[in-house]
């Protein structure tokens, strides 16, 4: 568990801790991040009651001017830590009692996988679409769509893993603030081959606040990371592909590729009548002569496979209906890039 400035939270995790119902050791180990509170102090007046459920505390930190980050902290907790198997926890969410029990497991069943768990959302109704696509995703789609903008499709603060595992991939990136550590190592864990798979059922309170590290990462360092993510992944192995969005969005994404995968663009597909009217998307920035010219064509004159640019779960369903009306195969087919 890394520690910034979490006093307010700590009551509540360090409770949770104590209940959880799980038979075998524990530990915690926590690295205070240059916290400025009284963090460590509330930590401290836990050891008790923790070493009295059988939860041995392990606490370090530095007191730099400046904190050195998620991952930065991650690092030195897990370094400093025994177990066998790693649960990560945030200071400011709350575990179900049966969490550590569940995931562990689950874990012995699925070898080299990141583990993880519903969740419900603090505030209720916070993130209202993103705490949905997390509970409702399937076993496929945990997989399918981790080119999404939502992020790792097992979300960081339900992790669960081997420790063997965990330094198979890698450690955590220790850029620091703006960096998204978790997603960097989520796509590793899949470049090693690791597996995702979530127990389906809410183990975690997810706490929203303004505070959260998750908000000092820019919508463009993650937008770079999925184009690249995609065309490793996807656009690699396929020889053409239409754009699911003649607008500003699949736009975007055809200028983002490289050269050579935006040749293999063929087409754009859209439902607006009036961009399928224009016919063809001029790409101006090109350097190349004559400018690159794609079609735009209805949904049902294009052809598979698909990169669709389409927001999930904001067109009352009609993006869904359109996509299962032309029978594809998600993962197959298609790709969901929004």
């Amino acid at each position: 568990m890394p520690v910034h400035n979490a006093s307010c939270w700590l009551d509540e995790c360090l409770q949770a801790i104590v209940h959880q119902d799980f038979a075998g050791s524990m530990e915690l180990s926590v690295f205070d991040d240059a916290s400025t509170d009284d963090s460590r102090e509330v930590l401290e007046r836990w050891r008790e009651k923790l070493e009295a459920r059988g939860v041995s505390l392990l606490i370090s930190g530095h007191s730099s001017a400046q904190p050195k980050g998620v991952g930065f902290a991650k690092n030195k907790a897990i370094s400093q830590s025994h177990g066998e198997y790693l649960c990560f926890q945030d200071a400011d969410d709350i575990m179900m009692p049966e969490r550590v029990r569940l995931q562990y497991d689950a874990s012995l069943l699925h070898k080299n996988s990141l583990i993880g768990c519903r969740v419900r959302r603090l505030p209720e109704g916070s993130t209202e679409r993103y705490t949905r696509w997390i509970n409702t995703l399937t076993q496929e789609q945990l997989i399918t769509q981790v080119f999404t903008s939502h992020g790792p499709t097992v979300i960081m603060p339900t992790w669960f893993c081997s420790r063997k595992w965990f330094q198979e991939v890698g450690s955590f990136d220790e850029g620091g603030k703006g960096v998204p550590e978790d997603l960097l190592f989520f796509y590793q864990s899949l470049r090693r081959g690791g597996g995702l798979t979530r127990v389906d059922e809410c183990l975690l309170v997810y706490r929203y606040h303004d505070n959260a590290a998750t908000h000092s990462v820019t919508e463009e360092t993650i937008w770079r990371l999925r184009v690249d993510f995609l065309q490793e992944r996807v656009l690699s192995r396929w020889e053409n592909v239409t754009v699911w969005n003649a607008g500003k969005q699949g736009r975007k994404l055809y200028r983002s590729l490289s050269a050579t995968n935006q040749r293999k663009v063929k087409a754009f597909c859209d439902v607006d009548e009036n961009k399928i009217h224009k016919g063809f998307y001029t790409y101006e920035e090109s350097k190349e002569r004559p400018k690159p010219k794609i079609p735009i064509l209805h949904y049902t004159a294009a052809a598979a496979p698909f990169i669709v640019c389409v927001k999930l779960d904001m067109t009352g369903g009609v993006l869904e209906a359109n996509l299962n009306s032309l029978q594809l195969k998600e993962g197959i087919d298609y790709y969901h890039f929004n």
